[in-house]
C-alpha cells in the first residue's frame, strides 16, 4: 500500500471496511497473498530481531504466509489477529496442523490480551490501512492520526519491557516517523530501508521500537510536531 507520495490520489474507502475483506477473503480462502512481498525479502533485517523463544503477536495477518513462515523457521509461539472473522476461519482450517500458531478475530485498535504478553509484536502493511483515505501525506487528518495512536498505544502495552514492535511498509521516515516517535509509548525507534539496491528501485521499510529504550530527541521532536496545528 505505498499511498505516501506527496500527493497521492484519493484511494478507495473499501480497504477501511470489514465487509470488504470478509468478501475478499470468502473468495480467496487462506489462498497467500503478500503485502511488500514474503518474508525471504526482509528476513536479513528481521532475524536478528527474533529468538526461537519469543512471543509473537502479527496484527492484520490476511493470508499472509508470513505467520507459517516464521514457525517453520523455529519461530513456534505465533499468535495472529485480523478483524475479518472469514479470513480467521480460513488460516486456522490451513494451518490446523501447526499448534503453535494460534489465530484470533481482534481489532488492531482494540487488543484484547493483558499488558506486557509479548516479546514481539510484528506488522507488514497492516497500518497502512489506517492512512488508506488520506489524500495528502504531509497533512494527515486528525481521524487517521487518532487511529493510529490508538492502535500504537494498544502496541505498546501488550509488549513486554524490552519487546520490540517491528514495522514494515512502504510509509517513508518523514511520514511515519512523527507517528511511531511519541514518546508516550516508551520506546525507542530506528528504521532501515529495504530493497533490491537496484537504481530506481522501490524502497520499502522496516522500522524498530524497542520497548523501555529512549527516543532520541530529534525523533521526539518529530512525534511532538505531529499534533501542532499546521
Amino acid at each position: 500500500l505505498g499511498m505516501e507520495r506527496r500527493r497521492a490520489p484519493a484511494a478507495p474507502p473499501r480497504y477501511g471496511r470489514r465487509r470488504f475483506w470478509d468478501a475478499l477473503y470468502r473468495r480467496e480462502g487462506a489462498e497467500t497473498r503478500e503485502w511488500l512481498g514474503g518474508l525471504s525479502r526482509f528476513l536479513p533485517q528481521l532475524e536478528p530481531e527474533l529468538r526461537p523463544g519469543d512471543r509473537i503477536l502479527v496484527l492484520g495477518c490476511g493470508n499472509s504466509a508470513l505467520s507459517h513462515d516464521l514457525y517453520e523457521l523455529g519461530y513456534t509461539d505465533v499468535t495472529s489477529i485480523d478483524f475479518s472473522p472469514a479470513c480467521i476461519a480460513a488460516m486456522r482450517a490451513r494451518y490446523a496442523r501447526c499448534p503453535g500458531l494460534r489465530w484470533a478475530v481482534m481489532d488492531i485498535r482494540a487488543l484484547a490480551f493483558p499488558d506486557a504478553s509479548f516479546d514481539v509484536v510484528l506488522e507488514k502493511g497492516t497500518l497502512d490501512v489506517l492512512m488508506v483515505e488520506e489524500t495528502d501525506p504531509w497533512h494527515v487528518s486528525p481521524q487517521a492520526a487518532a487511529a493510529m495512536r490508538r492502535v500504537l498505544a494498544e502496541v505498546s502495552r501488550v509488549l513486554r519491557p524490552g519487546g520490540c514492535f517491528i514495522s514494515i511498509t512502504f510509509a517513508q521516515p518523514h511520514f511515519r516517523k512523527p507517528h511511531y516517535a511519541q514518546e508516550a509509548f516508551g520506546w525507542s525507534l530506528r528504521h532501515a530501508a529495504c530493497g533490491d539496491g537496484d537504481a530506481g528501485a522501490f524502497h520499502y521499510f522496516l522500522y524498530v521500537m524497542r520497548k523501555g529504550q529512549p527516543l532520541d530527541p530529534r525523533d521526539a521532536a518529530l512525534g511532538r510536531r505531529l499534533h501542532q496545528p499546521p
